[in-house]
């Protein structure tokens, strides 16, 4: 069976998706070479990536056009089994993608007991609430950056009652902190 693991960038009141507001990542430091080094470790574990058909167009926008890529995520996308969901896509023209086009949490419930190791989940938050109320997370990475933006979507929307249990954090020289959970079941 495969592991559902979320990771997202948050802020320190939880905002991960600010639309108008975001912050910019790369702004934070320029010394981040420690933080890579988990992400790295994260991509490697990754048998899946899983996101829904926004940011999936997004990162197909985005990431195979990057030449100069030297952190290694624009090869593990180009060959990473990925999977997106999407009622309206018919055509994901990226390699190694599959479209999930029945209901979310059920298509997501078969490929979660259908596969092998662990599928990532970024952005997407609208699936990746669909996904907690199913009670289909296995575990959260949330990379928590100092900065309070007071507005924007969250992980968890207001309403919802999830237990956590700490596996561990980690803080790195930008002043990130990487705090990892799983569910309490």
């Amino acid at each position: 069976m495969g592991r559902i693991v979320i990771t997202q960038n948050a802020t320190l009141d939880g905002v991960v998706e600010a639309l108008g507001g975001w912050f910019d990542p790369t702004e934070e430091a320029a010394d981040a070479d420690d933080q890579l080094a988990v992400v790295q470790e994260h991509m490697a574990a990754q048998t899946g990536f899983l996101v829904g058909r926004r940011t999936f167009e997004d990162m197909r926008s985005f990431w195979p056009a990057q030449t100069d890529d030297t952190t290694g995520v624009t090869r593990h996308l180009d060959e990473v089994a990925k999977y997106v969901v999407s009622r309206t896509l018919t055509e994901p023209d990226w390699a190694n993608t599959r479209v999930l086009s029945g209901d979310p949490v059920d298509e997501v419930r078969a490929l979660r007991s259908s596969a092998d190791g662990e599928i990532g989940v970024t952005g997407s938050i609208t699936l990746c609430h669909a996904l907690i109320a199913a009670d289909l997370v296995d575990e959260y990475r949330l990379f928590v950056y100092p900065r309070v933006l007071g507005r924007g979507r969250r992980l968890f929307p207001d309403g919802t009652d999830v237990r956590l249990h700490l596996v561990s954090a980690q803080g790195f020289r930008s002043g990130i902190t990487l705090l990892v959970h799983r569910p309490a079941r």
